[in-house]
């Protein structure tokens, strides 16, 4: 059977995409990737050379009173043009869209052509862009829950959200992982990351947080971004404060593994990573993020007790620290947390979503 996955535009589309695609190959299906102009999904990409990909020019919702949205307008006709001619080209069995903008064309060109469209929301509530292309769709596959509310009732059933293959069969052992990144196996380690491009919020309010680590015994991985990468590096050299700084991370299993705790925005693929690997987390949701749909995902893991929620503007640099020193000293608190987030973790959720897109002509 041939399929298409729309899942470009942020590493939170992208990776659960590729994770249903790697499922779909490895049971001797065709499957062409749909996605984005993004520096991200080239980066990305570069892994998986062999997976067929084209790029759609679609571009993120803006303001209907913005300048911009006639370009928006603009690259989402363009794209629903090219998917049209990429499914008489192709000819796929189903599409499935992974959420964002970057799948609305896709799916409204399926439809159009009568081949069965699936929608995966992975977050708890859906945004504008899965609103839309939910219209078009046989069925909505959903990360959490608590987000079948939002659909009309029997048009969504719960799958988790799909994880790489990669993250979970090359996993190393916590001191190699440390050694590898040229931190203490010994030490209490902190992992701080914001999705796959950085979060300037967390970003700054780890850099005040570093002085006020001076003499803790924490070391630090931080996933920060191109843009702060550098500020960060000499915040914490001058805190005296062991850190991995890293602009981007190829392989994320070494930093999970690693970590004892994690300081993340609230993203649904970047909580599906933590609870596979059993982490506790801090979790600082974008707080300009639509629907507020990272608080809510953040809730969901407050509520099982596998993380401690702390808006963006609570996050200043000593009483951060403070958190982070109380957390990482207890080792009672870091193990019931740790039990809690394994709950939370998806099984199976790739072959789950495949297997309803291998049954979409039944």
């Amino acid at each position: 059977m041939k399929f298409v996955i729309a899942c470009g535009g942020t590493g939170g589309h992208l990776f659960p995409g590729l994770a249903v695609a790697e499922e779909l190959r490895r049971t001797k299906h065709e499957v062409l990737l749909l996605v984005s102009k993004k520096a991200i999904d080239e980066r990305a990409l570069r892994a998986f050379p062999d997976m067929p990909r084209e790029a759609l020019p679609s571009v993120g919702l803006t303001s209907v009173l913005s300048p911009a949205m006639l370009k928006f307008a603009q690259r989402l006709f363009a794209s629903y043009r090219q998917c049209g001619s990429i499914c008489d080209r192709f000819r796929p069995d189903a599409v499935l869209g992974m959420g964002g903008f970057t799948s609305v064309a896709p799916l409204a060109a399926a439809r159009r052509r009568g081949i069965p469209a699936y929608l995966h929301e992975s977050n708890a509530i859906p945004g504008k862009a899965n609103r839309l292309g939910a219209r078009f769709c046989r069925e909505v596959l959903l990360g959490f829950a608590d987000c079948a509310q939002h659909f009309p009732a029997g048009t969504s059933r719960v799958t988790g959200t799909p994880i790489r293959s990669e993250l979970v069969a090359d996993v190393p052992a916590k001191a190699r992982a440390l050694r590898f990144l040229g931190l203490d196996p010994d030490a209490r380690t902190l992992l701080v990351m914001g999705g796959s491009q950085g979060a300037a919020g967390i970003n700054a309010a780890m850099a005040d947080a570093a002085a006020h680590l001076h003499g803790s015994g924490i070391q630090v991985i931080h996933l920060s971004g191109e843009r702060d990468a550098a500020k960060l590096g000499e915040a914490y050299r001058a805190a005296g404060v062991a850190a991995a700084v890293l602009p981007f991370c190829d392989r994320m299993q070494d930093v999970y593994a690693a970590a004892d705790l994690a300081v993340s925005r609230s993203g649904a693929a970047s909580l599906t990573e933590i609870s596979w690997f059993g982490l506790p987390s801090i979790l600082i949701p974008y707080p300009h993020a639509a629907e507020d749909h990272q608080t809510l995902n953040a809730r969901i893991f407050e509520r099982a007790g596998a993380a401690r929620l702390l808006p963006e503007n609570e996050a200043a640099g000593a009483s951060l620290a403070a958190l982070l020193k109380s957390l990482l000293a207890s080792g009672a608190s870091l193990e019931s947390m740790a039990a809690a987030s394994r709950s939370l973790a998806p099984h199976d959720a790739a072959k789950k979503v495949a297997d309803v897109l291998t049954q979409a002509t039944k």
